[in-house]
C-alpha cells in the first residue's frame, strides 16, 4: 500500500507533538519491583481505530553500554530483564543510555486497514525499529540525528507501519538513545483516522504561526513608518519565540533544515537562550527600565549575561539536563521589574504582566513534565504554552501601541505647556512695546515743552539790552546745543523704530522662529492671501488667457476676474501653494523653516511641528525643496533674498493648461 501521508499536505505536520502529549495519561512512576512479569499484550481488533499504548503494555530494558543487539536482548537472560512499563517511568531517565522497547500486538479478526506506530516525541537522538522478531533485516534506522530522508514517512513525529497478520500475535522491539530526558509515550493509529489528525494538527499549526507572522509583518511595517526602536525589538523577540517553537514541534526540521539534523540539534539547544537575550532585549526598552528603575536595572542586565554564558556552558559541555533551571532568575527579575514600574504608574506594564503570567503557567507545566510530574498533563495544560504564546504577542503588541500612544500625548501636553508659556512671553512683549510707546510720547512731549521754553526764552533774551550781550550769546550756544540734543533724540527714536521693525521683519524672513511669533505677522488666511495677492500681481494684473489688465474681485477672497473673458484666478493659482491640502498659515510657516535651513529640515520634525502627518509634511518639503533648486537657477536671484520669493514657484504647465480649461467651464457656465 502506497503510504498514507503522500495524501496530506506537507505543511500540516508539526502542531501535533504538543496537541498529542495533551492527550497523554498521567505518568506513575513507582519503584519497579522486584520480578518483571511479561508484559500484556495489545489486541487490535477491526472495530478499533486508535489505541493509546498504556504503559502497562511496554517491556522496557535499560542497556547502558548501548553494545546489545536484537539477539542479544532476545536471549533468556536478557528477557528477564524486561520491566512492565507500568513500574517505571516513561521518560528515558539515564540520557546516553540505549532503551529497549517490546510491545506484543495479538490482531483480531481480519484488518480492514493498516496500523502505525507514532513516537510522539519528535527528539529522540536514535531509533532501531524492528517489524520481526527473528532477524535484524528489515529494521529501519532513523532519529532526530538522521536526515529526515531516514524516515519512511516524512512526518515531524516518528511514524512506522506494523506488518499485522490476521488472527496473529507479533512482537516488536524498539531500541531507543536519546541526549536528554525525552518521553517514548506512543499511540498505535489506523489509516482514516491518522488522517484526520494530520488535518486537525497543521489546521491548527497554521493559525498558530499565521497569528505570529501576522504580528511579526505589522510590528515591522509600525517600525519602517514610525521608526520606534521598541517595535523592531518586539520583531526580533517573537521571531525568536517562532524559532523555539519550531525547534519544540519538529517543523522546522521537516519543513527547514531537513537535511541537516546537527543544524537542528544547534537550534533545540541555542533557540531557548536566544529568546532570553531577546525577551531582555525587548522588555527592558518596554518598561522603560534603565530611565525607571536605574539602579536595578544594571543588575538585571548583568544577570542575564551570566544565565546566557552559564546556559552556553550547560549546553556545549555539561549536558546536565537541569539547564532549564537558570531560566527562572532572570524572567523572574524581569518580571518583579515589570510589577515595580506598574507600582510607579506606568499603566502599559500591566498588559506586560498579564501576558507573561499566563506565560510563566505554561512553563510551569513544562517545567513539571520536564520533572516527570505528570499529575497535571491534559490537553490544556500541554497546549497551553503555545496559546499562551498567542495570547501575549497579541497583547504586547496591543501594549506597545498604548505606550505610544502615551508618549504621543505626553509630547502632545508638553507641546501646549511651551505654547502657553510663548503666550506669556508674547504678551509681556507686548506690554514692553506698550511702554516704549509711552515711554516714546513723553519724550516727544518733553522735547516740544523745551523747545516753546527755549522760544520764549530767545524772545525775552533779545529785547534785554546789550549790556548783557555776552550772557546772551552764551545763551544762544546753549540753545543751540539743545537743538542739536533734541535732533539727536529724534533720529535715535528713528532708527529705535526702524530697528524694531527690522528686527521683527528679519525675525520672520531671515531667521528660525516658532510657530506663535509667526502667526503674529501672519495671523489668520486672510492676511495670507493678502500678502500672497500683493505679492503676486505687484507689477500689476494681467489675464493669463486673454492678455487683459483690467479686473474685478472673483467670488473667492482676494481672486481676480478678468473684465474681458471672464477667467477668475485665485490668489494661490500658480503659485507654490496651488492645491495645498492643509492651512495656508501653516504652509507659510512650512516654506519659511524648510527656506531657512536651506531644504534641510526633516518632514517628521515638520510634521510634529505643524501636527500634521509625516507623510503630507514629506510630500510638501519635496515640493518647496523643489521651487528652492528651480529659483537658484533663475536668471534673477539674490543670495540675500527672502523665503517669500519661493511662493511665487509655478507647479507645473500641465497645471496651468487645466486651470485655464476650468476657467473656460467657468466662463461658458455663466454665459
Amino acid at each position: 500500500m502506497r503510504p498514507i501521508l503522500r495524501y496530506f499536505s506537507p505543511s500540516f505536520q508539526h502542531f501535533c507533538n504538543y496537541l498529542l502529549l495533551s492527550l497523554l495519561v498521567v505518568s506513575r512512576g513507582y519503584a519497579a519491583a522486584n520480578a518483571s512479569p511479561v508484559a500484556d499484550t495489545m489486541r487490535v481488533q477491526p472495530n478499533l481505530e486508535e489505541i493509546f499504548i498504556d504503559p502497562a503494555y511496554y517491556s522496557v530494558l535499560q542497556d547502558p553500554t548501548g553494545q546489545l543487539s536484537l539477539a542479544d536482548v532476545q536471549l533468556p537472560r536478557y528477557a528477564a530483564q524486561f520491566q512492565r512499563g507500568d513500574s517505571i517511568p516513561t521518560n528515558m531517565e539515564n540520557p546516553g543510555a540505549a532503551y529497549w522497547l517490546r510491545l506484543v500486538v495479538h490482531a483480531e479478526g481480519p484488518l480492514a486497514q493498516h496500523w502505525y506506530l507514532e513516537l510522539f516525541d519528535s527528539h529522540i537522538n536514535d531509533i532501531l525499529f524492528y517489524p520481526a522478531t527473528n532477524t535484524e533485516r528489515g529494521a529501519i534506522h532513523t532519529g532526530a540525528d538522521q536526515r529526515l530522508t531516514s524516515r519512511k514517512f516524512p512526518y515531524k513525529n516518528f511514524l512506522f507501519r506494523l506488518p499485522l497478520d490476521s488472527n496473529r500475535t507479533h512482537t516488536f522491539y524498539l531500541r531507543l538513545t536519546s541526549n536528554s530526558k525525552t518521553s517514548f509515550i506512543s499511540r498505535l493509529r489506523t489509516e482514516q483516522p491518522l488522517a484526520v489528525h494530520f488535518q486537525t494538527e497543521y489546521g491548527l499549526l497554521g493559525g498558530f504561526y499565521g497569528v505570529l507572522l501576522i504580528m511579526v509583518v505589522y510590528n515591522l511595517c509600525l517600525y519602517l513608518f514610525i521608526g520606534e526602536q521598541t517595535y523592531l525589538r518586539y520583531v526580533v523577540y517573537v521571531l525568536s519565540c517562532s524559532l523555539v517553537f519550531l525547534s519544540e514541534d519538529g517543523l522546522g526540521f521537516q519543513y527547514l533544515w531537513p537535511d541537516y539534523p546537527a543544524l537542528n540539534q544547534l537550534v533545540i539547544a541555542a533557540s531557548p537562550i536566544l529568546l532570553l537575550l531577546t525577551f531582555s532585549y525587548y522588555a527592558r526598552q518596554f518598561l522603560d527600565a534603565p530611565q525607571r528603575l536605574p539602579h536595578y536595572d544594571p543588575i538585571v542586565r548583568s544577570v542575564v549575561l551570566l544565565s546566557v554564558g552559564v546556559l552556553l556552558v550547560d549546553t556545549l559541555w555539561l549536558h546536565s539536563g537541569w539547564g532549564f533551571w537558570f531560566y527562572l532568575l532572570p524572567y523572574g527579575m524581569l518580571y518583579y521589574a515589570a510589577i515595580q514600574v506598574w507600582r510607579r504608574g506606568f499603566r502599559p506594564a500591566r498588559f506586560f504582566l498579564l501576558a507573561h503570567a499566563l506565560v510563566a503557567i505554561s512553563v510551569c507545566f513544562l517545567i513539571l513534565r520536564k520533572l516527570g510530574i505528570n499529575n497535571f498533563t491534559n490537553t490544556a495544560t500541554v497546549y497551553s504554552m503555545n496559546v499562551a504564546f498567542v495570547i501575549e504577542v497579541v497583547v504586547l503588541s496591543y501594549a506597545l501601541g498604548e505606550k505610544i500612544k502615551g508618549i504621543k500625548d505626553a509630547t502632545i501636553r508638553a507641546q501646549d505647556k511651551l505654547v502657553k508659556q510663548l503666550r506669556k512671553k508674547h504678551q509681556a512683549q507686548d506690554m514692553l512695546v506698550e511702554q516704549l510707546r509711552q515711554n516714546q510720547e513723553l519724550k516727544d512731549q518733553l522735547n516740544t515743552e523745551l523747545e516753546n521754553l527755549v522760544t520764549r526764552r530767545t524772545e525775552e533774551l533779545r529785547q534785554q539790552s546789550e549790556t548783557i550781550a555776552a550772557q546772551n550769546r552764551e545763551l544762544l550756544q546753549a540753545n543751540g546745543l539743545l537743538a542739536l540734543q533734541s535732533a539727536a533724540i529724534e533720529k535715535l527714536n528713528l532708527d529705535l523704530e526702524r530697528d524694531l521693525h527690522a528686527a521683527k521683519a528679519a525675525r520672520v524672513l531671515s531667521k528660525e522662529v516658532d510657530f506663535g511669533e509667526f502667526s503674529q505677522i501672519y495671523p489668520d488666511k486672510d492676511a495670507c492671501l493678502t500678502y500672497l495677492a500683493n505679492l503676486k500681481w505687484a507689477d500689476g494684473y494681467q489675464c493669463r488667457k486673454c492678455g487683459h489688465e483690467k479686473f474685478c474681485d472673483g467670488r473667492e477672497p482676494h481672486s481676480r476676474r478678468c473684465t474681458k473673458c471672464r477667467y477668475v484666478e485665485s490668489a494661490t493659482a500658480y503659485t507654490l501653494l496651488q492645491k495645498c491640502k492643509f492651512s495656508i498659515i501653516k504652509a507659510f510657516y512650512a516654506v519659511f523653516l524648510i527656506y531657512t535651513h536651506k531644504g534641510s529640515y526633516s518632514s517628521q520634525e515638520l510634521s510634529r511641528v505643524l501636527d500634521l502627518r509625516q507623510g503630507t509634511c514629506w510630500s510638501f518639503s519635496q515640493k518647496v525643496t523643489e521651487a528652492m533648486r528651480r529659483r537658484r537657477q533663475a536668471v534673477d536671484f539674490d543670495e540675500n533674498e527672502g523665503w517669500t520669493h519661493v511662493l511665487l514657484d509655478a507647479t507645473g504647465a500641465s497645471e496651468e493648461e487645466n486651470m485655464l480649461d476650468d476657467g473656460a467651464t467657468v466662463v461658458r457656465l455663466e454665459k
